[in-house]
């Protein structure tokens, strides 16, 4: 391990310059400009689609650079593999350990590097270096020869850290490291970077939760738009003013106010909560309204969306529809309480890759297009589906083309068109543009649009904070589990970042 201390902002320990990343057409890194130092700990923030990941997927090896130069204590190097990264000292801790289950903690620590003595694995070696190594992040001694798969997540993440620090790690990638960890836990992950970081260890720390970051980094790195745009000392940084430098002024417009007035109440959720998930959660839809729920990884958002529409159960509070209360158990309950919903994970949740757009559309609604609940009116089925590609302008040769051979936008648009072979009342939208092309989203913008204006109620659970702004007649921010705050079609982007990353004075309602 390195020597406390050893080279703390003197020669930094691993450099990036003028690193590009292209993907096809893509520019998923257009410049990027990063000094890391021993003995400190290195923020890199920045929204969705920034560049983060692949500027961490350029450090650890998992692909390389188009252009610039990388290196390590002052030496150019070529990091060509996560071999390479590990050989420099270069290791990475993933959100969701990277560990085997069914073995040991020794086992996991040494997997692939094992001190081998005399031709035999020396477990009595390896068990004593991970006895220290434990030791070290405040793990007793024991669990060396505990089962990693009886362990809780966040022991298994410091066996993570372990599993790094014993390849003598001089760089520490700690890729959202919080968020899967309680409170009291985020306490003892800190307390464990601020040890590994006095005794020389540069730390890498990636996070959407700003309020952390002002408390564990010693300067933070903003990336935007594929671009890192500037390094700061923290101590001239809050919340605000990093959610402002990631925003940027190029601000993305409201698609402006919407002249039908919003109708009756088609859905309320009154304390709505799940254990270990989000609690007390309250809101009111009205019929014709598009209101927003946004918030960052781990908010929340995704969870009260699948507690709506039956995917999951909820352990306290109210859903109602219309007036009338429900539980619903399953996505069919809940689209026989009236609730409609696009997915945010189409391949997984719903989308048949291998059959045809006919069959993706009219399969939720046999019935309706049955000819006495027999046979399907396979006429009946071909003019609703085919009006519904041309509502929704779905580019394919006919309705018989398979799923699978669309493009990502198209076939959001067909999984959006089954929703609406019955006009719904209210349709719950799960990141509705996610992995789609400009154009597309602006067509599914529209959609959304217009059937806001026809009378459905729409919610739109998001972490695409442009896209929640845009679309949306208001926006409830989730944090923690809970409504942050609320803001209408005029708020700042910043202040609506800086409340879901843990501003406490963007939390009022604006």
């Amino acid at each position: 391990m390195p020597s406390p201390g050893e080279g703390t902002m003197a020669q930094p320990r691993l450099t990036l310059s003028g690193v590009v990343k292209n993907y096809g057409a893509v520019k998923a890194i257009r410049h990027a400009d990063v000094e890391i130092h021993a003995g400190r700990v290195h923020a890199l923030v920045g929204e969705n689609g920034a560049g983060k990941s692949t500027l961490i997927k350029i450090i650890s090896g998992a692909t390389t650079p188009d252009a610039g130069t990388v290196t390590y204590e002052g030496a150019p190097v070529t990091i060509s593999s996560t071999v390479d990264a590990i050989g420099l000292g270069i290791a990475t801790v993933y959100q969701e350990p990277q560990l085997f289950a069914e073995l040991t903690v020794a086992e996991n620590v040494f997997m692939g590097r094992e001190i081998v003595k005399g031709g035999r694995v020396d477990w009595a070696a390896q068990n004593a270096r991970v006895a220290d190594l434990l030791a070290a992040l405040d793990l007793p001694a024991k669990l060396t020869t505990a089962t990693v798969g009886d362990l809780s997540v966040a022991t298994q993440q410091q066996v993570s850290i372990a599993k790094a620090l014993a390849g003598e790690a001089g760089v520490l990638i700690l890729d959202e490291p919080s968020a899967i960890l309680t409170d009291a836990e985020i306490d003892v992950l800190f307390g464990i970077i601020r040890r590994l970081a006095d005794d020389g260890v540069a730390i890498v720390y990636i996070s959407h939760r700003l309020d952390e970051v002002v408390k564990i980094a010693d300067e933070v790195t903003v990336m935007r738009d594929g671009s890192t745009i500037g390094t700061h000392p923290m101590e001239d940084m809050t919340v605000r003013r990093m959610a402002e430098l990631m925003v940027g002024e190029a601000l993305s417009e409201h698609s402006g106010p919407r002249s039908t007035p919003p109708g009756e109440p088609v859905l309320e959720l009154k304390s709505l909560s799940r254990s270990g998930s989000f609690h007390d959660v309250s809101l009111r839809l009205r019929a014709g309204e598009i209101l927003g729920l946004y918030g960052l990884v781990g908010s929340g958002v995704a969870e009260i969306a699948e507690c709506i529409h039956g995917l999951a159960k909820t352990s306290g509070g109210e859903i109602v529809v219309e007036g009338r209360a429900v539980a619903p158990r399953s996505p069919r309950e809940a689209a026989d309480a009236g609730i409609a919903l696009l997915p945010a994970n189409r391949k997984t949740e719903g989308m048949f890759s291998f059959q045809s757009i006919a069959f993706n559309v009219s399969i939720g609604h046999l019935a309706r297009l049955s000819r006495g609940r027999a046979f399907v009116d396979r006429r009946r089925e071909r003019s609703v589906v085919r009006d519904l590609m041309k509502r929704l302008a779905v580019r394919a040769t006919d309705e018989n083309q398979h799923v699978g051979n669309l493009s990502g936008g198209n076939a959001q648009k067909v999984m959006l068109a089954r929703q609406l072979v019955e006009r719904p009342a209210l349709l719950l939208l799960a990141e509705p543009t996610q992995g789609v092309d400009i154009g597309a989203k602006e067509e599914i913008h529209r959609i959304i649009t217009d059937l806001a204006d026809s009378g459905t109620a729409v919610l739109v659970a998001t972490s695409d904070l442009q896209e929640a702004q845009r679309i949306t007649d208001r926006l409830l921010v989730v944090r923690a589990g809970t409504i942050a705050a609320e803001f209408g079609p005029d708020a700042r982007q910043a202040d609506i970042l800086a409340a879901a990353a843990g501003d406490q004075e963007g939390s009022a309602t604006a």
